[in-house]
């Protein structure tokens, strides 16, 4: 009653504006206090409206009513999740809202989705099951955080996927099983043995050579925001930390490091 009252005596245009302003505040709130994104600090989501899924394709991508797939962000999953995301997703509507780009390349959408009223993300849920993993880039540290804590959580339970030896972490010395996984997404663990500059670029390294094990490359320029994230990457010789992302073959397999929450400690 207040609100409407409040309304009345400005402008027409106005008006509408803070309906909607008020409206985009409660949606962003709602999801930065679920269970699944939310807790202390919050995850800041914002709202990008509803669509209504008609299956998955696979485990993180869902077919929708006008002919567009969505890409669910955040997320690597295998293609043997299709059936818990289906599950999960059902064939209702979705709520949606991202944290940067709201489509890839590909013309898919990208974000975080959540079905009918329910205040965790399939995201969040997929990962508690045990059938996904945090991708490499999430684009927000917070919200990546939240991401790996369930992570850890159902690694630990050994729910799901985390149960088959094939999908847990990689030891760095593993060089043949680490090669094998060449242009795959895998999370690697080890102790870090030595780290080098070299021009622009920080090597972090798992062998006293390149080709007997893994190294890990941060561009130098992105090394004081790692730092302020919390990874000193200067820092990580002694270490054991835990590594995620899409393995390269240089010299030896590599694995580019673009955002902090790419690199765990461990210990």
């Amino acid at each position: 009653m207040h609100v409407l009252s409040d309304v009345s005596v400005i402008a027409p245009g106005t008006a509408r504006r803070r309906r909607h302003n008020i409206f985009s505040g409660l949606a962003v709130t709602l999801l930065c206090t679920t269970p699944g994104l939310a807790a202390e600090p919050a995850c800041q989501l914002m709202p990008a409206g509803s669509v209504t899924v008609t299956g998955a394709r696979d485990g993180r991508t869902l077919m929708l009513a006008d002919g567009r797939e969505l890409r669910l962000a955040a997320i690597e999953a295998p293609p043997e999740s299709r059936a818990a995301l289906q599950a999960l997703a059902g064939a209702g509507q979705l709520r949606l809202a991202t944290l940067g780009e709201a489509s890839d390349r590909y013309g898919r959408v990208v974000a975080f989705a959540f079905p009918g009223e329910a205040g965790e993300s399939l995201q969040q849920a997929l990962i508690a099951q045990g059938r996904a993993r945090v991708a490499s880039r999430v684009g927000d540290r917070t919200c990546a955080q939240n991401l790996l804590a369930a992570e850890r959580a159902a690694r630990a339970a050994r729910r799901g996927l985390w149960g088959d030896p094939n999908f847990a972490p990689l030891a760095a010395e593993n060089t043949t099983g680490i090669q094998s996984r060449a242009g795959q997404f895998a999370l690697v663990e080890g102790k870090v043995l030595s780290v080098r500059e070299s021009g622009a670029t920080i090597y972090v390294n798992f062998a006293r050579r390149f080709r007997e094990g893994l190294s890990v490359t941060v561009l130098r320029r992105l090394s004081r925001g790692f730092a302020s994230a919390g990874v000193d990457v200067k820092a990580l010789e002694g270490r054991r930390v835990r590594v995620r992302g899409f393995i390269e073959r240089g010299r030896g397999p590599v694995i580019d490091v673009s955002h902090a929450e790419q690199i765990e400690l461990i210990e």
